[in-house]
């Protein structure tokens, strides 16, 4: 991310710096617990779901079916329960009620899932359809789709329709 003459270029500091500089410190839930939880499950995302990274590739231009491993297949359970965790939890629409710095770390997932059509339970589906529908994203993949380079190594899997 650049802002005037900063650039940051980890995830969780540009995160951290947009709720400091342009959310007044709001990017966290306010509750103590929450905001651990909410730390947890970020750093969970930053460090973790390799499985998931590796064999589905963000690709929000495209329609994919791929077999995951067993190892993707454990990633893509363990965000499953985070989710809907926090939509029974929290009571949604997002992770922790409001909008967090926690909904920005997992809305590349929902976009992942969306694209190689992953199964998920039924609150962890409630919140891939809230976020799929929210503006903000859908500006995010027009401007993907507009994109012109092809990575071949975000092309996993093969085409499949809508």
């Amino acid at each position: 991310m650049i802002d005037g003459d900063l650039t940051v270029w980890d995830t969780l500091a540009i995160n951290e710096y947009v709720s400091e500089q342009y959310l007044a410190g709001k990017g966290w839930p306010r509750d103590t617990a929450l905001r651990a939880e909410a730390r947890a499950i970020c750093a969970e995302m930053h460090s973790g779901f390799m499985g998931v990274r590796g064999e589905l590739p963000m690709n929000c231009r495209a329609l994919r079916t791929v077999t995951p491993s067993a190892a993707a297949k454990q990633d893509i359970a363990r965000i499953d329960a985070i989710w809907a965790h926090c939509m029974t939890d929290y009571a949604g629409p997002w992770l922790f009620g409001d909008f967090s710095i926690a909904d920005c770390f997992y809305a590349p997932v929902v976009l992942r899932f969306k694209t190689y059509n992953i199964a998920l339970s039924e609150a962890a589906n409630r919140y891939q359809a809230f976020v799929l529908q929210h503006d903000v994203l859908n500006q995010w993949v027009a401007a993907g789709k507009a994109e012109t380079e092809i990575v071949p190594e975000d092309e996993a899997g093969v085409d499949r329709k809508a």
